[in-house]
């Protein structure tokens, strides 16, 4: 005996089998990145360590520039991919050429001018 008032048992039905009734499929594609729980992620390599970098050149501001957030902030390891070794030297170089004015502390759009 099916019970016809209760919406919950008449939700279910209506919605095809492996879909939710939002329309999406309960298990999403496993090999999209859009979840945090997709599986393991490609290694990335160091961008130093392929170049065989010894030592970071704190008067190449150009290149120390890439790894500075739009706000002047140092990015960090996990979005640009340096290894610890290579992100301490990294850091060490900005603070050296912001300490003589090669590379910004904050930018001009966080001072409000």
């Amino acid at each position: 005996m099916e019970d016809t008032k209760n919406p919950t048992t008449q939700a279910a039905r209506s919605a095809p089998a492996g879909e939710s009734r939002g329309g999406r499929p309960k298990n999403g594609n496993p090999a999209r990145r859009g979840n945090r729980f997709a599986g393991p992620r490609p290694p990335r390599a160091c961008p130093f360590c392929v170049q065989k970098v010894k030592k970071i050149d704190y008067k190449q501001a150009d290149q120390l520039r890439r790894f500075l957030t739009d706000h002047g902030k140092i990015k960090a390891r996990r979005k640009v991919g340096t290894c610890a070794r290579h992100q301490r030297l990294l850091a060490i170089a900005i603070k050296r050429a912001r300490h003589i004015a090669l590379l910004p502390f904050v930018t001009e759009s966080t001072r409000g001018e």
